[in-house]
């Protein structure tokens, strides 16, 4: 006998898909923004994800120290000692993006930032083969690095995009998922 009491009523059929999905420039940054996550700099967190012409992902990356270098022997803040100064040990999101694909051509693929890439990182995203690069925010346009940035995009014609969001929130709940379970 199943219980088909008003509080255990059960969902129709879908009939047609769902309207709030995440459209796929939302999803990247969205990985972008979950990758920055990771990062353990107390200032700046920034995320990386780079995606084929397929939508497949082909690698992602955060600001952080070089592999195998101790998150509490390096330094996270800035500081008139150069040797002192996480500029000097941090790699940044893009740049790790492009060393974590493993190898696998870039070319033609598009690049999904949290920040607007520095003039290293524009090197590196020139190099590589990155055709389009859509980015949230553009905090540090006024100084010469990146504007120094923005020139080398556009002279060699790569795509610069700041993503607007179509959803303003996206919430993960892992408690909702554990609840199906039950």
């Amino acid at each position: 006998m199943s219980d088909t009491s008003p509080d255990k009523a059960v969902p129709e059929a879908a009939s047609s898909k769902r309207q709030d999905y995440l459209h796929w420039d939302d999803y990247f940054m969205a990985t972008s923004l979950l990758s920055a996550k990771r990062s353990k700099d107390p200032v700046t967190q920034v995320g990386a994800c780079i995606v084929d012409q397929q939508k497949r992902i082909v690698a992602i990356g955060y600001n952080g120290f070089p592999r195998n270098c101790s998150d509490d022997e390096f330094p996270w803040s800035k500081c008139p000692d150069s040797l002192e100064d996480k500029k000097l040990y941090v790699v940044h999101a893009e740049a790790n993006a492009i060393l974590n694909s493993n190898g696998a051509s870039l070319v033609d693929t598009t690049l999904y930032t949290t920040l607007f890439p520095c003039n290293e990182c524009t090197k590196l995203i020139i190099q590589s083969g990155i055709k389009q690069v859509f980015y949230m925010s553009d905090k540090y346009a006024h100084k010469k690095t990146y504007r120094a940035s923005r020139r080398m995009l556009n002279a060699v014609g790569v795509v610069c995009t700041r993503h607007v969001p179509a959803k303003k929130q996206i919430v993960i709940d892992f408690d909702a998922f554990l609840q199906d379970e039950e």
